[in-house]
């Protein structure tokens, strides 16, 4: 069965020391190119992505054009990050990307599963 995978855009992006700190907007617009290129890919098992990014103000517009839908978290990404685990998890099996140990409990109680940000790298770079 496919799955929604959703993805703490601050903490995949903060997982690799490339400089992203030095352009914070640029990186979260290079991962969710990097998301576009992967969901196009057709990854096995995968129906769609969430990419949530902190507000305010967010890192890269919102968005639904594509299937990577980009979503600005009003207040706590974290908090976004579980509301959006439950409403999918409610539905169909659901992945939420991140190493955060607080955020992981969290959505293993709504009946989300979790990866770490490098299983997620390694997709990506797969592509």
């Amino acid at each position: 069965m496919e799955r929604i995978v959703v993805v703490d855009g601050a903490n995949v992006v903060g997982s690799r020391p490339d400089g992203w700190w030095k352009d914070r907007v640029g990186a979260a617009r290079r991962l969710r190119d990097h998301l576009e290129d992967w969901i196009a890919d057709q990854p096995e098992g995968v129906s769609g992505v969430i990419l949530v990014v902190e507000a305010p103000p967010p890192p890269v517009a919102e968005d639904d054009r594509g299937d990577v839908y980009v979503l600005a978290a009003p207040g706590s990404g974290d908090d976004t990050i579980v509301e959006r685990a439950e409403a999918s998890a409610s539905v169909g099996p659901t992945v939420v990307v991140t190493a955060d140990r607080a955020l992981r409990e969290r959505v293993h109680a709504v009946g989300a599963e979790t990866e770490s940000p490098s299983w997620l790298w390694s997709q990506l770079d797969a592509v």
